[in-house]
């Protein structure tokens, strides 16, 4: 039997998910101001066809797994290697304090430091994804910040961690992790997150804080055949 992070978004859009997107038939995406990421059940071709009618001729979505390959007249735009890492052994004991949770009011805040810091996609909507902390300066400023995003059959991801420019290297974003860690577990559920093979920074990091790498896929942004 498959594991369910081996297919995440798609079942992610079939469970806890689904009032974030919409499915049709063998395929399913995000709403647009949400996430950017659709899915297939599998790589059949009426999963792609499905796929296609869903997100419609000449438009483009951003598919996650491993070894994807498209059909004939797809496009492919990018493809970003990434890790898929599971929190094993993550200490968590205190880590919370100073986190204030985020929502929708804190939104045109957490778009400009995304803007600033590219943590990965963050749009209007993806806060209704829940679970986001975050840290303010003295002055108020929201200077860091983390939050949850997919989520399916007892896990649930770890996303936009993110921390402004001039107070990176405090520990910051660690906190929020472990925070986000504990908060999960608390629910009886398992963390995990992905990171860019690009980002080594943050990969040494997640290792070391104790997360363990389970797959190697990929973000591929696709444009649908016109």
């Amino acid at each position: 039997m498959a594991h369910p992070l081996d297919n995440v978004v798609w079942h992610a859009l079939t469970g806890p998910r689904q009032a974030l997107g919409e499915v049709r038939g063998l395929a399913g995406r995000f709403h647009p101001e949400v996430s950017p990421f659709g899915a297939i059940a599998d790589r059949t071709d009426a999963a792609w066809s499905d796929l296609a009618g869903l997100v419609g001729a000449g438009h483009v979505t951003c598919l996650f797994g491993s070894g994807v390959a498209l059909p004939d007249g797809w496009e492919e735009l990018m493809r970003v290697p990434c890790g898929q890492l599971v929190a094993e052994d993550v200490t968590t004991d205190g880590e919370s304090e100073g986190l204030v949770p985020l929502g929708p009011d804190d939104v045109p805040e957490m778009l400009e430091l995304v803007a600033a810091t590219k943590p990965g996609p963050f749009s209007v909507r993806t806060v209704e994804f829940g679970g986001y902390v975050g840290l303010r300066d003295d002055a108020g400023t929201l200077i860091a910040m983390a939050g949850e995003r997919l989520r399916c059959d007892g896990y649930t991801e770890i996303s936009a961690v993110c921390t402004a420019a001039d107070q990176q290297g405090k520990g910051l974003g660690t906190r929020m992790v472990r925070a986000l860690v504990e908060s999960i577990h608390d629910r009886g559920e398992q963390a995990f997150l992905h990171v860019a093979d690009t980002n080594e920074n943050a990969y040494r990091l997640y290792l070391a804080l104790g997360f363990r790498e389970r797959s190697k896929p990929s973000a591929v942004v696709v444009r649908v055949p016109s």
